[in-house]
Formats: C-alpha cells, structure tokens, sequence
C-alpha cells in the first residue's frame, strides 16, 4: 500500500484531496496543525468507510513540530510515496506593495515558503526509499509572473504582493527541486486546484473543493512518463495544465 502525507488536510482542498488518495488506495497521514481538527477529519472518514488514515500534530511553521511529525509518521512507515505540501494562508486583506509591512510577508513567507521547505527536507529520507516518490507543491495560477504581466488575462487586477509573492517563491523552489532530483524517480510540480470556493477565500471560489482536491490528486498519482518541474493549473490550461510562470 502506498503512503501518503498532506500537510493542512483537516480541509477543503487538502481534505478532498485525501479522499481521491484514500479512494486510491493509499494510506493518508493528514497533517494538521490543531490535533483536534485532524483527528475530526479522521473520524469523518471513518464513517464514510475509510480506515487506511491517521492523523498527525503539523504545523509547518514550528520546526520542532515538523521534526515530531516525522518520527511519529517513521514509526508507522518506513517509505513514504508522496508528499503534498497543500499548507498555506493568504495573509488577509489588503495587500498593497506600497502598505503591506515587511512582517506580513514575513508570517506569510514562514507558512507558504519556509513551511514547504521545513517539511519537504524532513520527510525526504523516506521519500528517497519509495520507487516512485512524487511532491506535489500546492501553488496558484494567480501567481504566475507571467499572467500577472498581461492585462488581458482576466484576475490581472486581483493584485494581492503579499501572498503572490510567497508562492512566486515556492514555484522557484518546485523548480530547483525538481532540478537536483531530474536523474531519480521523483515528479516534482507546483499544482493550482483552482479558483474552488473554501474557506481560504471566504467561498468566493466558482469551483469546488472536490474539484480542487481531483486535480492535485492526480498529480500526486501521476506515472513515470508524467511531467517533473512543471506549473500545472488545469482550470487555466485545461489540455495539459501546464501554465506560464
């Protein structure tokens, strides 16, 4: 059976993406900051008929709770098939470039950047033991350099420096991971689940988290012929999802 690890999974997208991965096959260990809420989650999918799930104490900004959760996950398993680093928060709003403090980017940056880094350098001995080991990075088509730079695409105003800028970040990450890991067996990429209705955008999202959730999933699943290094948002390119940085 293989493994799997969703950081910030107690729900919406992280959630759903849990279920795509239980209805798999896997066993899912759901990362979550509040032990409570991941435990509630677990037990949510207990009555629907899921028993292959454990719920680990994660939170990405605490590197000694990273540390923990990776002993704790190492006692249950000794490989680990995917990683899928969903954790983030928006930074509220507004976000203006001439007004937003440097501390805001600085809390925002610990959760999307430094979090993905934290987990992602932890868990990867036993991601190294797995004979297909995927990272699936969780990103935004909203925070394409690219897009941002066109007027004609159709959230160019929806500027936000704050957040954009910390998953403009993490893509470059993605892109330096995938980079040092091109001649294993790892598939590394930034996923957008699209612009789905939860509660980190107040539900003002037009998809679903269920959508979101099958998209990130997939990329989880993907085989050995699938893309590494890649910015996938399939909402934005719905032929190969691959998306402009």
């Amino acid at each position: 059976m293989k493994t799997a690890l969703i950081t910030g999974a107690n729900k919406g997208v992280g959630l759903e993406t849990a279920r795509q991965l239980l209805e798999n096959g896997y066993f899912v260990f759901i990362g979550s900051r509040n032990m409570e809420n991941g435990e509630s989650a677990v037990r949510q999918f207990q009555k629907e008929g899921f028993e292959n799930i454990k719920a680990v104490q994660l939170d990405v900004t605490d590197l000694n709770s990273v540390e923990e959760a990776r002993a704790e996950i190492g006692k249950q398993t000794e490989v680990l098939d995917v990683l899928i680093n969903n954790a983030g928060i928006n930074g509220g709003m507004p976000q203006a470039a001439l007004e937003a403090p440097v501390e805001a980017f600085d809390k925002v940056m610990d959760t999307n950047l430094y979090g993905v880094i934290r987990v992602t350098q932890a868990f990867m001995d036993l991601l190294r033991k797995s004979a297909a080991p995927r990272i699936v990075n969780v990103s935004s088509s909203g925070c394409s350099l690219t897009l941002h730079s066109d007027p004609d695409w159709m959230y160019y105003s929806h500027k936000a420096a704050v957040y954009t800028a910390s998953k403009a970040a993490m893509n470059m990450y993605t892109i330096n991971l995938a980079y040092e890991l091109r001649d294993t067996a790892f598939r590394v990429n930034a996923v957008c689940p699209g612009f789905v209705a939860t509660d980190f955008n107040n539900h003002r999202g037009t998809g679903t988290a269920a959508q979101g959730g099958k998209r990130i999933a997939r990329y989880a699943m993907i085989g050995a012929e699938g893309p590494s290094g890649k910015f996938i948002s399939e909402e934005y390119n719905p032929e190969n999802g691959e998306t402009p940085w």
